[in-house]
Order: C-alpha cells, then sequence, then structure tokens
C-alpha cells in the first residue's frame, strides 16, 4: 500500500463536479481579479471565523507582512513569536524593518510559552506573534493577558489552524487580526498560493485593504506606497467551494488523529491537545527517539512522512546574527530531532491508517 502525506486529487475527485463548474463560471465570466468571486469568499470565511472583516490577499507571508505595516509596526520596534515555526512567520516581521524575538516553546503542546513571552516583553515590543503550529490554537488566554497588561497587538499566524477553537472560539478571534494561509496542503487549500486577514478592526480591515492594492481603495486615487497582494477571483472560488467541505474535513483529520492515538500510544509520543482545545490536525506530529530509522522503515513500506521543522527558526543561516544558542532554545532544539510527521488528510481511510500504526509499531518493537 502506498500512502502519499497529503492527498489532493482524492480531495478534488470527491467535490469534481462542483469544483468543475465553479472554476469554469469564473473563466466565463473573465472574472479573474476581484470581483463577486471575491467578495463571496471573503463574507463566507469571515463568517466562518465570526469576525467583521477578511481581505484576500496573495499568500500566508503577505497576509503576515500586511498586518504588521497596517499596524504601523516597523524600524525601532520588537515582535515577539515562536522560536518553531517555518520562516514566514519571521520573515514578515523583519520584512518590516522590526526586530523578531524568538521565544521557546511548550514542551507539551509545542506551542509558544507564555512564560518565556513575558520575560521576552521590552519597551520597544509592540506586537505579539503566536503560531497555531500544526493546528492546535495556543494558550490564548495567557497571551492575551500579557498582550492587555502591557499594550501590545496580538496577531494570530493562524495559517494551519482553519477552524480551530479555543475554550469555544474560533481561533483568529481572539487578537487584533488573524492571517491564514490557503496553500494547497492547508487544510483550506487553494490551486495555487492565496492568503487572508480577518479582523473585527474596521480600521484595519480598511487600511490593510489599501496596503495589499497598491495603497488605495479607487482605481488611481493612491493614499500610500504599498503593494500588489491579490487573492485572484479564480482561487476564491476554489476555496468558496471547500469551505462548505471544510468541517467535514476538519472531522474526519479529528478521527484520524484519534485512531493514531489509540494505536500508537505508548509506541511514541503522540500530540498532546488540551480538552478546552479545537486541534484540527493540520499536521500529525509524533516524537519518537530514532526519526531517521523510522522514516526510512515506513518509506520503504510506502508510507511518506514529514519533518516540520528540522531547524528551529533562530538557529538558520538566516538569523545568524542574532548570535543565538541551543541553550536559548533548550525545548525547541530537543524537539528538532524527534519531531516526524505522519500522513493525515480529510480523505484518509481508516484501512490507510490502520496500515501506517501497524507498520510504526512493527517498525519500533522490531527495532
Amino acid at each position: 500500500m502506498r500512502i502519499p502525506f497529503v492527498d489532493l486529487k482524492a480531495q478534488y475527485l470527491g467535490i469534481k463536479t462542483e469544483m468543475d463548474c465553479a472554476i469554469q463560471a469564473v473563466i466565463n465570466d473573465s472574472a479573474f481579479i476581484g470581483g463577486k468571486n471575491l467578495k463571496s469568499f471573503e463574507m463566507n470565511f469571515a463568517d466562518f471565523i465570526g469576525a467583521r472583516h477578511c481581505i484576500g490577499v496573495g499568500n500566508g507571508t503577505d497576509a503576515l507582512f500586511i498586518t504588521l505595516k497596517a499596524l504601523g509596526i516597523g524600524a525601532g520596534d520588537e515582535v515577539i513569536t515562536a522560536a518553531n515555526s517555518f520562516i514566514a512567520t519571521s520573515e514578515a516581521i523583519t520584512a518590516t524593518g522590526a526586530r523578531v524575538v524568538f521565544v521557546d516553546c511548550d514542551e507539551r503542546t509545542y506551542n509558544i510559552d507564555v512564560a518565556g513571552i513575558e520575560r521576552a516583553v521590552t519597551k520597544k515590543t509592540r506586537a505579539i506573534l503566536p503560531v497555531h503550529l500544526y493546528g492546535q490554537p495556543a494558550d490564548m488566554d495567557g497571551i492575551m493577558e500579557i498582550a492587555c497588561r502591557h499594550g501590545l497587538h496580538v496577531i494570530e499566524d493562524s495559517a494551519q489552524a482553519h477552524g480551530a477553537g479555543y475554550k469555544g472560539r474560533k481561533a483568529g478571534k481572539f487578537g487584533t487580526a488573524a492571517c491564514y494561509s490557503f496553500f494547497p496542503g492547508k487544510n483550506l487549500g487553494a490551486y495555487g498560493d492565496g492568503g487572508a486577514i480577518v479582523t473585527d478592526d474596521d480600521s484595519l480591515a480598511t487600511s490593510a485593504r489599501m496596503y495589499a492594492n497598491h495603497g488605495r481603495i479607487e482605481k488611481y486615487n493612491h493614499e500610500f506606497e504599498g503593494v500588489n497582494s491579490r487573492l485572484d477571483g479564480l482561487q476564491a472560488a476554489i476555496l468558496d467551494v471547500k469551505l462548505k467541505h471544510l468541517d467535514r474535513w476538519t472531522e474526519r483529520r479529528r478521527a484520524i488523529a484519534l485512531r493514531y492515538d489509540a494505536g500508537l500510544g505508548g509506541i511514541v509520543i503522540t500530540p498532546f491537545a488540551p480538552e478546552h482545545v479545537r486541534h484540527v490536525y493540520h499536521l500529525y506530529v509524533i516524537r519518537v527517539r530514532d526519526r531517521a530509522f523510522l522514516a526510512k522503515i515506513l518509506s520503504e513500506k510506502g508510507i511518506s512522512t514529514g519533518v516540520h521543522y528540522p531547524i528551529p527558526l533562530p538557529f538558520l543561516n538566516a538569523y545568524k546574527y542574532l548570535g543565538h544558542t541551543p541553550g536559548d532554545f533548550p525545548v525547541a532544539h530537543l524537539l528538532k530531532d524527534e519531531i516526524l510527521s505522519l500522513p493525515i488528510y480529510g480523505d484518509m481511510t481508516d484501512e490507510q491508517a490502520d496500515y501506517v500504526i501497524e507498520t510504526v509499531r512493527e517498525a519500533l518493537n522490531n527495532a
């Protein structure tokens, strides 16, 4: 049996008629930039999150960058974020001219350590940018308490957390704004790049929309210099179709995760999710001592795996100038050699999940 890490073809085949009709309608209307498809998706995704505004942009990295710029964050400012994330999170901060300040992660949830945030706050801090890593919301109560006490913005990096929940509320509803990626492999993925900003702040929504569209609302009436970052009509139509199926796919991911938990508990360290959190399992990440050995066996048996992420951000060459050492981020440094992502997606069958479980158990028992 061969099991891909994610099966986008199976997903497409499950909604083929609906998707083909939506794509053809965009082509028939030549509605490639802006238009009704974008407005429809922005309205529907805002409703899905429970926010007042959704601004479609070119990708998740742009969503973070534009939000920071729209909040006036730049040179001389500091923004706190997690040490274990994809570089887009930190890249967006430094692109504004601000200084990125990394904080270690919690060993159980892998999300940013709240106590570390408190220690990292300085007079230059303007914002906290928590990452809802792997689909599990960060400790938003603790983060918001620190932010309120110090007068800081909170920008939720929700690139992996479409539909995730925290104490009965959707992730993305706690901070000043939340930023999403619609990269094809995401829980809600386009057929190319795409991203969005959601917020309840009317002023921020206007500023972000203008910044993403060359600093304008009306054609040729540019209030300031911005960038060109737009979610195109074709991707918006695709996302609008997929959004209708997202809850169903999410529940399937959660069912597969429970199956993994039951079959792998005691063999490897399985993901920990507090009861008050709705984990959407963008990634199902286990911890295992001999990761290279297990990944090799799984590959030989036709099972694709991944490592998210093999190098914590502070240790990348891109941030060598910050002078960090492993002792600064002991948990992230520990996890980097043990984490392994197993296949999980909305169209995965019980048979496929059981094959993964059996293969992992056999490999580690034999070892």
